[in-house]
């Protein structure tokens, strides 16, 4: 598409995970509305795994400035991983993981039913961190959650994420068109608010 940004790959995919309840797929469509506002063809997949019983949903963002492709994106392919849930960001990694794949990733775990009946155990969060970092070129942890709980909603973990993304610099992604879509989809008090996850989300991944 003539005037859209260049891109340090073409098509550059990212994969937004994490479980049922988390916001993830509005995640995705603000980031794929936002890139869409900048002249990209972007094409969104998602797979659901049970997502109300908090089982897996993943995102598969495919970003072009030149033509639209199929929306899943081939094993092994993945340029971003942004993962909503710690767990989750190592299953995506270890399908789509590369050693130039880079990883946005929260770090409250949300535990299966599993975990919960004592019938699984959950990776120590400090192994999960090292395992990223050996499965990544570069790997940014963001406590999402604790900083939506502080805004008063634990769901805006979604938008700290996306903030944090925009952060990394790896897409061309602002906080004006962030608040552009954000005017269309939310009452004027949503805005605000997603605006200051937003803005949290960039200052964790900035420092």
């Amino acid at each position: 598409m003539a005037g859209a940004p260049r891109l340090s790959s073409d098509p550059y995919n990212v994969i937004i995970t994490g479980v049922g309840g988390q916001g993830n797929v509005l995640a995705s469509r603000m980031v794929g509305d936002m890139l869409s506002e900048k002249g990209l063809y972007v094409t969104i997949g998602e797979t659901f795994g049970a997502p109300q019983g908090g089982g897996s949903v993943m995102s598969h963002l495919r970003i072009s400035s030149d033509s639209c492709l199929s929306p899943q994106i081939p094993k092994g392919r993945a340029h971003m991983v942004v993962a909503l849930e710690p767990s989750e960001g190592i299953r995506v990694l270890q399908a789509y993981g590369n050693p130039e794949v880079k990883v946005v990733c929260n770090t409250r775990p949300i535990y299966p039913i599993g975990v919960i009946c004592g019938e699984q155990t959950y990776p120590d969060l400090e192994d999960i961190k090292t395992w990223i970092r050996e499965l990544s070129q570069s790997a940014w942890f963001i406590d999402a959650t604790d900083g939506a709980v502080t805004l008063g909603n634990p769901i805006l973990g979604n938008m700290i994420a996306v903030g944090a993304l925009a952060a990394t610099k790896v897409l061309p992604l602002d906080r004006a068109q962030f608040e552009a879509v954000l005017a269309r989809k939310m009452s004027p008090h949503k805005v605000a608010v997603n605006l200051s996850a937003y803005d949290m989300g960039e200052a964790m991944v900035r420092g």
